[in-house]
């Protein structure tokens, strides 16, 4: 659940959202509702073409909650009296889906125990909290034209597949690779008929392992087909070759990006994605065409 920061989730502009509920839907996902008097002002936002992104994601800002800091925040004073690790740490998650009639949001947190910021508090996270976020941004939506989809990606990535999967047409084909930590993790997804949803599973293999071997033990598409890949950056990165070379997947029809990186932290990852260790395409060569 950390997307690519394209701009287009609107940094400087906080809104303030409640805990409505929360409801713990497999051993490791959380799904948190939001809504409260931010969430007209942050509906706004939202025009036709952004509603129909089915990974649209939100940034949200996590206090320490020893230092009392009440959201929103206004970040350039807050830098002026704490110390670096102080300041609210940003997180970016996909949006499950968005209920504009109820004014609510749902964001699915993956939890392991006491790891990381997010996880935590979407665990222990109880009616009326507040949290401060930006957004949406969201770059996908399922090609309408292809006559086969492939979604590909992990436990980060199971919002954004199942908000595909339900914008696609009834009568659509296609297979979704979906690899989590044990079976006890599935979730039952909402899919037309034709779309195959395949589960794979880690069960103490490393991250990415078992999603990459399932989609190296597939055939290339014999027809034009639309691919959403996301999920461990390194993961992404052996995909892209398979995909791009093997498969002849133009660029236009490839959604690949990384939503995290195994053992960095979101601000380290986010830093590297201007570094050649945080690139999943390789560099256009000068004078290629876009």
């Amino acid at each position: 659940m950390t997307p690519q920061d394209s701009g287009r989730a609107r940094r400087g502009v906080q809104h303030v959202f409640e805990v409505l509920s929360t409801e713990r839907i497999s051993p490791h996902l959380v799904r948190v509702h939001l809504g409260g008097d931010g969430f007209a002002a942050f509906a706004d936002g939202i025009d036709e073409a952004k509603a129909r992104k089915t990974d649209k994601y939100v940034k949200l800002l996590f206090a320490r909650p020893e230092l009392g800091l009440t959201p929103p925040y206004d970040l350039d004073a807050l830098r002026e009296r704490l110390a670096p690790e102080d300041m609210p740490s940003r997180r970016t998650y996909t949006v499950r889906s968005i209920d504009l009639e109820a004014g609510s949001m749902a964001v699915d947190f993956v939890v392991h125990g006491d790891e990381g910021i997010a996880g935590p508090w979407a665990a222990s996270a109880k009616r009326g909290d507040r949290i401060a976020l930006s957004g949406p941004g969201g770059q996908y939506e399922p090609a309408a034209e292809v006559g086969f989809h492939v979604l590909l990606g992990d436990d980060s990535a199971v919002p954004a597949i199942a908000a595909a999967l339900e914008a696609l047409a009834g009568d659509a084909r296609g297979l979704a690779i979906i690899e989590v930590g044990s079976a006890a993790d599935e979730l039952d997804l909402r899919a037309p008929a034709g779309v195959e949803v395949r589960w794979v599973h880690r069960d103490g293999a490393p991250y990415g392992e078992p999603l990459v071997a399932a989609v190296e033990a597939l055939e290339a598409p014999a027809e034009p087909v639309d691919v959403f890949a996301h999920g461990e950056r390194e993961a992404m990165k052996r995909l892209r070759p398979l995909l791009q070379k093997q498969w002849g997947i133009d660029r236009s029809r490839l959604s690949l990006s990384a939503y995290w990186a195994y053992g960095r932290a979101e601000d380290t990852f986010q830093a590297e994605k201007r570094e050649p260790i945080g690139q999943i395409f390789e560099p256009e060569a000068p004078g290629a065409s876009r």
